[in-house]
């Protein structure tokens, strides 16, 4: 609920501060920005991450506890259209999260999972005709993350204490976003969903594993905000 409360201030932030803009702005900055066929840019942000887990039964066993985490990263657009670009967004996000498995005594019922992830997004961005110095759009795309803290390849696992995680996954995502047009560069505030197509849990060598054994999928789920700089 604090994730849903927090995107509805965000979004009425957003459409206050176009509304102010499209009001008080006539004079047309950069008017031949969105001419250029490739722009570059870079984006600062935050992300709030946690994992979607469905089970083989009806238990529950695990419990997320999530937390704020950040983003950076570059920007290569490309106009394929006047209203449709490609957008290749590498960067570096860092996230970390609890989880408590009820199923497990005290002293062994808490794992930590996360740390640093290579992103790279590819999306597509649909926006509406420029209006004085805004434009709103969305997007949506797939993106390739490559966990930098992953322990994949390591021999142990929640016998050892050691909760293990994948390399290699692939996300899709969607979200919006507002263009402002300033007088120097263009800034892009943006909200967007990103969510795990392939099942990033390395199981448990025991298949009746208490920790991995009921889990039937395991995939990160998270909302970022992202402040871009073209």
């Amino acid at each position: 609920m604090k994730i849903l409360r927090f995107i509805v201030l965000i979004c009425f932030v957003l459409g206050s501060t176009s509304a102010l803009f499209a009001q008080r702005e006539r004079i047309e900055n950069l008017p031949n920005f969105d001419l250029d066929k490739v722009h570059w840019g870079y984006y600062l942000g935050i992300n709030n991450k946690g994992f979607k887990v469905s089970y083989l039964e009806t238990d529950k066993t695990i419990t997320v506890e999530e937390s704020m985490g950040f983003n950076v990263g570059l920007i290569g657009d490309l106009r394929l259209h006047n209203n449709i670009n490609l957008r290749f967004e590498p960067g570096l996000s860092t996230n970390s999260k609890l989880l408590h498995f009820s199923n497990r005594q005290s002293q062994d019922s808490i794992r930590e999972t996360g740390g640093t992830y290579l992103h790279m997004p590819l999306v597509l961005k649909f926006s509406t005709d420029r209006y004085n110095n805004i434009r709103p759009y969305v997007l949506g795309g797939i993106s390739y993350d490559y966990n930098l803290s992953s322990n994949q390849d390591n021999p142990d696992d929640n016998s050892s204490g050691e909760f293990r995680m994948k390399k290699h996954n692939f996300m899709y995502e969607m979200g919006f976003g507002i263009d402002f047009y300033l007088y120097y560069f263009k800034f892009s505030p943006s909200i967007r969903g990103v969510f795990a197509i392939n099942d990033e849990l390395k199981y448990d060598e025991n298949l009746n594993s208490k920790w991995t054994g009921p889990v039937d999928f395991f995939g990160t789920r998270g909302i970022f905000i992202n402040f871009a700089f073209e």
